[in-house]
């Protein structure tokens, strides 16, 4: 709260290039609130310093927040950085960046502590003393043999609770979990998730360790997959920057696209409502309960839709499980449908017994049985589809490669008020045929 009634200030020292009373403003402040602050600014500042306190900074950053910051920077403007650095530090950059973008090798950083096996618990805690500054984290210690292949890891507190003759062999148990370079953010998520670590190793395709990742890079990991799920889940393109960032344009640009994409889409439905033109001029009680049979259909398959996106990203459900989940979403909107028809069934006949018996009207006609009948029905095949439907569809994105976030609510609900309406209307042509139709 106090760095966003201060940015202004802040934003004006940095135009100013007035550092010494930045310096002033910062210097109680702890790294995280002085990060939160000059984010949006950071291109602005690095541009504004001078050359020695932009190629000090850089020299001094973790490897992998520097590896992040360059990765926001253009292509152009990474080059040059890059050239900034010392030939150790240009050698570690480039190696990361070297990494397919999202993977588990643009977020670890080399610096960690490693021992031989035959290293006592004493040579172990000298070396630690002696190189642990430079370290990452020092709550797990690697082991690596000659070639520097990981054979353990071992948390730093049997080191603190052991006699200080015993091996590092001593210590191992050989059941420690490992990254690859070429794995997923997601997938090194969900394995932070299962087995609880703050740290993991990572390893080339020899098991040769080279670096690790820890649990701060994971919960950035987390809030941008959430975020752009979310976003997605809401019918639009992923923002891949912070709302009040990102440039307007950019932001219409996309949010446009699926918009024209849904709009189309729901064009179908006037599509298929023109195609019953005649039995809705006959019995024109059933468009009344278009709104209620669409949206009913539509927000059973948003909820499977997004109950499954869920499921996917936390693991929970692969496409192997495809079947599985198709038999429990037809249970369920089975169920739903059920439940929503007798309401539906019983709203009519309520409508209409209590509307001919106190105000001498027939709210939905003398064959108001017929209607009452065919919305009951009508919701529990439209509730039924949807709930499939919405279910099935991330599956099938991700059966051909595509992310199933973009099978959002919208996008789903769109899907089922076209299919519905076939099915409602379907059901009432074979309900109502020699009675209104």
């Amino acid at each position: 709260m106090v760095g966003k009634l201060l940015a202004p200030e802040i934003k004006s020292l940095i135009d100013a290039r007035n550092f010494g009373a930045l310096r002033e403003v910062f210097r109680e402040w702890p790294p995280a609130d002085v990060a939160e602050v000059i984010l949006d600014a950071q291109q602005k500042l690095l541009r504004a310093m001078a050359h020695e306190q932009v190629v000090g900074i850089l020299n001094e950053m973790s490897p992998d927040d520097r590896t992040a910051l360059l990765e926001e920077l253009p292509s152009a403007a990474a080059r040059q950085l890059i050239k900034l650095l010392t030939p150790e530090e240009r050698h570690v950059a480039q190696a990361l960046l070297g990494y397919p973008e999202g993977s588990v090798g643009r977020l670890m950083t080399p610096d960690f502590i490693a021992v031989d096996e035959d290293w006592t618990v004493q040579q172990v805690l000298d070396f630690v003393r002696e190189h642990g500054q430079d370290s990452e984290t020092l709550n797990v210690i690697y082991v690596v043999d000659e070639r520097g292949k990981l054979i353990d890891d071992i948390r730093m507190r049997e080191f603190l609770l052991k006699p200080l003759a015993h091996t590092v062999r001593d210590l191992m148990q050989k059941t420690f979990v490992t990254l690859n370079v070429h794995d997923s953010q997601q997938d090194a998520l969900n394995t932070f998730r299962k087995y609880d670590r703050t740290a993991l190793p990572v390893v080339d395709s020899t098991g040769v360790l080279v670096g690790i990742v820890t649990i701060d890079d994971m919960l950035d990991v987390a809030e941008e997959e959430a975020t752009e799920d979310i976003q997605k889940i809401g019918g639009m393109e992923a923002l891949d920057e912070p709302y009040m960032r990102i440039s307007f344009w950019r932001m219409v640009r996309k949010r446009a696209g699926w918009l024209v994409i849904l709009f189309l889409g729901e064009m179908l439905t006037a599509t298929a409502m023109a195609n019953y033109q005649d039995e809705i001029a006959k019995a024109v009680v059933l468009a009344l309960f278009l709104p209620l049979i669409i949206s009913s259909g539509g927000n059973s398959g948003s909820q499977a839709s997004t109950l499954i996106v869920r499921a996917m990203a936390l693991g929970e459900v692969t496409l192997r499980d495809w079947w599985r989940v198709a038999g429990r979403e037809i249970q369920a909107g089975l169920s739903l449908g059920l439940i929503l028809g007798a309401i539906g069934t019983l709203r009519v006949a309520a409508w209409s017994i209590v509307g001919e018996r106190y105000w001498h009207r027939q709210l939905y006609g003398p064959h108001w049985p017929l209607v009452a009948l065919t919305v009951g029905i009508a919701l529990v095949g439209v509730v039924l589809w949807g709930s499939l439907s919405g279910s099935m569809l991330p599956f099938v994105l991700r059966r051909v490669g595509a992310d199933p976030a973009t099978s959002s609510a919208p996008f789903v609900a769109t899907l089922v008020d076209v299919t519905g309406l076939i099915i409602y209307f379907s059901i009432a042509l074979v309900i109502m045929r020699g009675a209104m139709l």
